[in-house]
């Protein structure tokens, strides 16, 4: 079933596979991934029941929206009713994101996708901006984000980024009709509740990004010992073993429960959720449906839950 955003048309379904991955960012994932191997992703994401793909102009450097955009014109153009979500980003050498950059990131995202419009469009990570204000006042890319809605060229418009304060107080001065966050609302933080609920009330969609708290808990501790893309020790690392314990116990994969936390909580509209290879996009539809016991999720209440900001050692890399 689909999620309808508010008064937008834009119909998406529950799962999103998000596609930073597929741009090839080693520094972040810990791993490339080539650009035949991105291509093959992309297909079967395109021939699966998800109508819905997030991608951004900076994921890669671009690579991501290119690849996307090369999948496009290789199929003769996007699938009826597919949503693609992408985000206005800051120019990476200056880090600025005032409305000339919002209009340029745009023109250059549209370009890479090969398409005259998006879906959805994402004001992206203003934390990480060299000037808050250049998106904020009046004229600055927050207002060109809104404009870009009225001329059609998005239809809807949300904000995507980490840090909750900032986003919270943003949340709470513009209409957005979506939000997205990441890593911090999974089986290991609940960071984001303050945010969801406050969003749910207004109405605005919710997108729920990385509920395997960056890989990790759909590849295992041993596998993938780094929560949130930062390198973590055995101590962080403990809960995550917990989980693994609980779910061995019961036959369930932790990537299971971990997707399902996030799809069966009331009021995310879509979880997005990372794919670097094709068996990812079969394995992600496996877990989304597979039938998890009530005595799982009673156990995993035993889990400690962070409430701090899973990023705040991250060293935030878009390779």
């Amino acid at each position: 079933m689909k999620v309808t955003i508010k008064d937008t048309g834009v119909s998406v379904t529950p799962l999103c596979f998000g596609t930073s991955g597929l741009g090839d960012m080693p520094d972040t994932y810990g791993y490339e991934v080539s650009e035949a191997r991105a291509r093959e992703t992309l297909d079967a994401i395109f021939e699966s029941e998800v109508n819905f793909i997030d991608t951004s102009n900076n994921y890669g450097f671009g690579r991501s929206e290119a690849r996307v955009g090369d999948a496009i014109r290789a199929r003769g153009g996007l699938p009826n009713g597919f949503v693609i979500s992408t985000k206005l980003d800051r120019d990476m050498e200056t880090q600025r994101l005032d409305a000339d950059r919002a209009r340029r990131s745009l023109e250059e995202s549209l370009t890479r996708l090969g398409v005259d419009k998006v879906g959805i469009l994402h004001l992206h990570d203003p934390e990480h901006v060299a000037d808050v204000a250049e998106i904020t006042r009046d004229g600055g890319a927050m207002d060109e984000l809104f404009k870009m809605k009225e001329e059609g060229l998005a239809d809807a418009v949300g904000l995507a980024m980490g840090k909750n304060d900032l986003m919270m107080e943003l949340v709470q001065k513009w209409p957005f009709d979506t939000i997205i966050s990441h890593n911090r609302w999974t089986i290991l933080n609940r960071s984001a509740s303050d945010i969801f609920d406050y969003a749910r009330a207004q109405g605005i969609a919710v997108f729920n990004a990385a509920p395997y708290a960056g890989g990790v808990l759909a590849k295992g501790a041993d596998v993938m010992p780094r929560i949130s893309y930062s390198p973590a020790d055995a101590s962080a690392l403990e809960p995550v073993r917990q989980i693994e314990t609980i779910c061995a116990e019961h036959g369930i994969a932790p990537g299971a429960v971990a997707l399902q936390f996030s799809m069966r909580t009331d009021g995310i509209a879509s979880t997005i959720c990372g794919v670097s290879k094709p068996e990812r996009v079969t394995q992600t539809l496996e877990w989304a449906s597979v039938e998890i016991p009530a005595a799982v999720w009673s156990a995993l209440e035993a889990v400690p839950v962070d409430m701090n900001d899973p990023e705040a050692h991250r060293d935030y890399k878009l390779g």
